[in-house]
């Protein structure tokens, strides 16, 4: 087994692992529960969008492994992911723009809530924003490439290539379209 093939088993063993948290469709807090067991049985998760900006104010748009369980190989308009249980909303943002895209310490502002209904995808969504000129350093389990656009490019270009639709629907409600 090659060392990234290593890597994508280990990081899915502690993806699966992990306890997502599970909400009515009002968000009230119902306990915690495995992603696979939340999109299996169709039941809310919550789920964190983090719209970066560099100080031109180009957004990045990411496109996913070919690997992920959700929208494989999609164009991405956000980091972001499942909240822990016991995560906040904020701890959760923090975390997935770290992980994801190699940016810290930047501050997040957040941009309201939105439930998203979707068979295999019911969240919670919370749409935070944050400026950086940091590099990025992607994670190779979750990115395949990264580049900065005009924020309203992405509409245009979601018609003919695939994006994921929560996190379209969460760059809209931030642009008001």
């Amino acid at each position: 087994m090659s060392a990234w093939s290593e890597r994508e088993a280990a990081h899915r063993a502690a993806s699966d692992a992990e306890l997502i948290a599970w909400v009515d469709e009002q968000d009230r807090p119902l306990g915690g529960l495995p992603r696979a067991e939340l999109r299996q049985r169709g039941l809310v998760g919550r789920g964190t969008f983090i719209l970066l900006f560099n100080s031109a104010g180009l957004l990045c748009v990411h496109r996913r492994t070919l690997s992920k369980a959700l929208y494989p190989g999609y164009w991405d308009v956000a980091a972001g992911g499942m909240v822990l249980a016991g995560e906040t909303y904020l701890e959760s943002a923090t975390r997935e723009l770290e992980e994801e895209l190699g940016v810290s310490g930047v501050e997040l502002h957040e941009h309201g809530r939105f439930f998203f209904d979707q068979p295999d995808n019911r969240l919670w969504c919370a749409v935070f924003s944050a400026v950086s000129d940091q590099p990025l350093v992607l994670q190779p389990e979750e990115v395949l490439e990264a580049r900065f656009t005009p924020p309203h490019d992405v509409l245009v270009e979601a018609c003919d290539k695939l994006f994921c639709p929560d996190s379209l629907e969460a760059l809209r409600r931030y642009l008001g379209a």
